[in-house]
């Protein structure tokens, strides 16, 4: 037995290190018809123990052999891809060139030893050295890589390419390089997760906005522009440069890393993301609202929430995240009952306890960033709509809420039986409701309508190119519009003449309804 081994201890010291890596193999694979008969007869017998620990052996001394041979060219090569090469390209070239190698390894092994070669540990002395050189290698520029998009390149390359097409083909003589693949995939899915919290901290939570980023209305007007001057129907603008950045950059990174982390990790950075998407646009709303209007701020606000709402739902996950917390609010209490004497530190029987004085309280809170952004948005869209009735119909809900307060006075006025009262003068007698008055109130929301309402509808137009969406915003203004008008004629048509009403010029509700559909 021990000749055996000294044979191939022989044949290993024969070949240098220098020389190409095909002679080392032809080499081996020579020795192989020498040693096979010998080799064959000990795996034939190694049922029994001596046998099984000569076997092992020569499994040991195969693998240290054929190590001392190739680490050099292994070590050499990869080093080589590292100088040249940037961390997505030198993966995929390490791994591509380490699976050739083991795949060499597990075939010359076979020769040797044909029964142990389906055993993946009895090569294990060899392959997982050779695997170390080639983790080393990318480890030290691994933890160093900020770029996402090669992060997420390298997730892609590990597990696609790698992992899932090649090892798969050829399972049985790459199994030993899979546990080293699996390490430097969780190590690249660690340094992925923590450059995504920071990327959503520094670009999106704590992002400064330029000049640029808050001229709104400017930078749709000019995109609508380009658009309306585009001669090509294939030459389109890029939408994303429309959008406020920290939006852009929230749905770029989630896109990214959705295909790349495990779920549960991807909800936890999605939920972040998001929250503070949505309070960074808020935030951007404001300033808007100061620096153009108002009406600039809530469309601002709407627009860019109805996109993240629509982008984010592809997404198959929960964006309800609870948190935990420790309360230790009740300890002063606590301590305080008993520096007075009111509970005792040793009562162990009593809820004063030292043990529950000092034992925190868990409270959880959960936060569906989801929910929260479906809250802000209806919010806005309500303050919109109230904004927009107003700056129309603000006159006439004006006159129908002091109508009302007059008829109110004039009811008690009556209980308490003063009929001189200034208030029981007719309603076309109060100074605010003569018929010139009303006349006028009337004139002025007409004008509102032809004018300042399609103003807000070409607004509205800039800011959502869906038509259906502008429709359902615009429709609860319309229904607003119209109600204001219905509530004025029931509180005039009992207190003005036929003649009176006629010279008020209110439009037919028909009329009415026709005229605002064509605003849409």
């Amino acid at each position: 037995m021990f000749q055996v081994l000294a044979v191939i201890r022989g044949n290993g010291a024969a070949v240098s290190e220098g020389v190409e890596a095909s002679v080392i193999y032809v080499r081996f694979k020579a020795a192989a018809s020498e040693l096979k008969p010998v080799l064959m007869e000990i795996e034939s017998r190694s049922s029994r123990k001596e046998y099984a620990q000569v076997l092992a052996e020569c499994h040991r001394l195969y693998c240290e052999q054929r190590l001392s041979l190739v680490k050099g060219i292994v070590h050499q090569r990869i080093s080589e891809f590292a100088k040249k090469e940037a961390l997505p390209s030198l993966t995929r070239s390490g791994c591509a060139y380490l699976m050739q190698v083991c795949y060499l390894e597990h075939q010359l092994f076979d020769h040797f030893f044909p029964s142990s070669s389906e055993d993946v540990t009895s090569l294990a002395p060899l392959i997982d050295p050779l695997c170390t050189y080639l983790y080393d290698t990318l480890r030290p520029k691994l933890i160093h890589e900020a770029n996402l998009d090669f992060l997420c390149e390298l997730v892609d390359i590990l597990k696609v390419e790698v992992l899932g097409e090649q090892l798969s083909k050829r399972s049985e003589s790459l199994a030993g390089l899979r546990p080293t693949l699996h390490r430097v995939l969780a190590d690249v899915h660690e340094r992925l997760t923590f450059r995504a919290r920071t990327h959503i901290r520094d670009e999106i939570a704590n992002y400064l906005p330029f000049d640029e980023d808050l001229d709104y209305p400017g930078k749709l007007e000019r995109s609508a522009e380009t658009i309306s001057g585009t001669t090509s129907p294939d030459e389109n603008t890029d939408i994303f440069k429309t959008w406020y950045p920290p939006l852009e950059k929230t749905l770029s990174c989630l896109s990214k890393l959705y295909r790349c982390l495990e779920p549960a990790v991807f909800t936890g950075l999605a939920q972040e993301a998001v929250e503070v998407c949505s309070m960074s646009i808020q935030k951007a709303s404001k300033l808007i609202a100061k620096r153009s209007s108002p009406m600039d701020g809530q469309l601002f606000l709407v627009k860019h929430l109805l996109i993240l709402r629509e982008q984010i739902a592809p997404f198959d996950i929960e964006f309800s995240v609870t948190h935990k917390e420790l309360d230790f609010s009740h300890l002063l209490e606590h301590l305080r009952r008993i520096l007075r004497g009111q509970a005792s530190l040793f009562d162990w029987s009593r809820s004063t306890s030292l043990a529950r004085t000092l034992s925190p309280r868990v409270l959880e809170s959960q936060i569906d960033a989801k929910k929260e952004l479906e809250k802000n948005l209806k919010s806005t869209c309500e303050e919109f709509i109230m904004s927009v009735t107003k700056l129309v119909v603000d006159p006439m809900l004006s006159f129908v809420t002091k109508v009302t307060a007059v008829k109110v006075a004039l009811s008690s006025s009556n209980q308490e039986q003063k009929p001189d009262s200034v208030l029981a003068k007719p309603l076309k007698n109060q100074a605010f409701a003569t018929p010139d008055k009303v006349a006028e109130l009337v004139q002025t929301v007409g004008v509102s309508i032809q004018k300042e309402l399609p103003k807000v509808m070409a607004k509205l137009k800039l800011y959502l190119q869906n038509p259906s969406t502008r429709t359902i915003l615009f429709k609860p203004i319309k229904t607003n519009i119209v109600e204001a008008h219905v509530q004025l004629q029931l509180l005039i048509k009992s207190e003005y003449s036929v003649e009176e009403m006629e010279n008020f010029g209110i439009v037919p509700l028909q009329d009415l309804n026709a005229q605002l559909d064509n605003l849409l």
